[in-house]
């Protein structure tokens, strides 16, 4: 078994989220996670200006001799996984693939919704990857730049009036849309589960981008043995 640790990143402690997921599904893996607090959040940044944050991530965990990177960053995935991908020679996994596919297995009318910072939204990735497996579904995204500011300060209690207030005014219209699935599509978001399933009604099954992205590292590296 190769030895070498998996790097994992994101604009913050939202990917965390998905090193939980890595403790639970790859027990046996040495984990490296760098979350870059200093310049969250970066979903309100330029395409350009996110490469360039996450080229520094890469390269700072690449000291490390890694033997894989998980981007725990849904706004790093939709604007610069395939560069970071042909900059890199070891595997590199995002989180939009995994979430479309998961999406799509659970959901019954194909109506699926998407909840995720303002550059992943304007990247259209996660549209595009779900028309690419399925031509029929109809998507309906939503950015919601506030909530990666609030978690990060610590705001995603059940209770806590404000970020109650403020993930209503994002979900509700998605709740009229007679959605059956909603992705999670920044990794920040599963801390905001019991609220967002709250509002969303039960009907609605959430997608966790991060915990679906780590199926897809096992089978990576499972192929590579």
């Amino acid at each position: 078994m190769d030895m070498r640790p998996i790097g994992v990143f994101d604009s913050g402690l939202g990917g965390l989220t998905a090193v939980h997921s890595l403790w639970q599904i790859l027990p046996e893996e040495t984990l490296i996670y760098f979350g870059d607090t200093a310049r969250v959040p970066y979903g309100g940044r330029s395409r350009e200006t996110i490469l360039q944050y996450a080229r520094q991530d890469v390269r700072f965990l690449r000291s490390f001799d890694l033997k894989a990177i998980l981007i725990a960053c849904g706004t790093v995935t939709t604007t610069s996984l395939p560069t970071l991908r042909a900059e890199n020679d070891l595997p590199i996994v995002g989180v939009v693939e995994p979430a479309c596919r998961r999406a799509l297995a659970v959901s019954k009318n194909k109506r699926i919704g998407m909840i995720a910072t303002q550059a992943s939204v304007r990247s259209g990735a996660y549209e595009a990857t779900l028309r690419q497996m399925n031509p029929e579904v109809e998507v309906v995204c939503k950015a919601c730049p506030l909530l990666v500011p609030l978690v990060e300060n610590g705001r995603y209690q059940p209770g806590d009036a404000v970020i109650e207030t403020v993930a209503r005014e994002y979900l509700e219209p998605l709740r009229q849309e007679g959605l059956d699935v909603l992705i999670l599509g920044c990794t920040h978001y599963p801390l905001l589960t019991d609220i967002i399933r709250e509002i969303m009604g039960p009907e609605v099954s959430l997608v966790n981008a991060g915990a679906e992205s780590v199926h897809t590292l096992h089978d990576v590296l499972a192929r590579r043995q």
